[in-house]
């Protein structure tokens, strides 16, 4: 009798084990985050943050080309004393080391607008990626962006994924 019972769990175990084989699909999260339809609204909000940082940037690089062109009107002229001349370079150069920090400061306001905009996309896709995953039984899904070779047995969920997210 426990000769019967052991025979029958290593005739069914290898069979168990074929029924658990590991399933495999890959997706292009690239692919996908372009066509998803909040990235575009995240876009254009950055546009528009952008165009603004740009208006502020062109308005502070005319005044300084002005005060440049006052300047050197007044160091053309020989009755302008060199302490006049030498405060008003000390005025540009502020004047230019304000325009670089602007500048700088733009860049990191944009770049973190950017991440806060685009981190709750990226979050949302992943989180369909692994809805999909958990709801098909895969044991593995891979972003086939970086895929060298697939063989058979593993499936494109892209439009999966595309479904999960109402992308059509």
């Amino acid at each position: 009798m426990l000769k019967k019972i052991l025979l029958a769990v290593l005739v069914a175990a290898p069979m168990c084990l074929m029924a658990q084989a590991p399933k495999f699909g890959y997706v292009n999260p690239l692919e996908i985050f372009n066509v998803m339809p909040e990235r575009a609204t995240a876009e254009n909000t950055l546009k528009t943050a952008a165009d603004k940082f740009d208006t502020e940037a062109k308005n502070l690089q005319d005044a300084f080309q002005k005060k440049v062109a006052d300047y050197e009107a007044q160091a053309k002229d020989p009755s302008t004393p060199d302490a006049i001349k030498q405060r008003h370079e000390e005025e540009l150069q502020n004047e230019y080391q304000k325009i670089m920090n602007f500048q700088q400061t733009a860049q990191q306001e944009l770049s973190k607008q950017q991440e806060q905009l685009l981190a709750p996309i990226q979050q949302k896709l992943q989180d369909a990626i692994k809805a999909v995953g958990a709801e098909g039984g895969y044991t593995f899904i891979y972003d086939s962006s970086s895929l060298l070779y697939t063989g058979n047995g593993a499936e494109d969920i892209s439009a999966k994924v595309k479904a999960k997210l109402g992308i059509k």
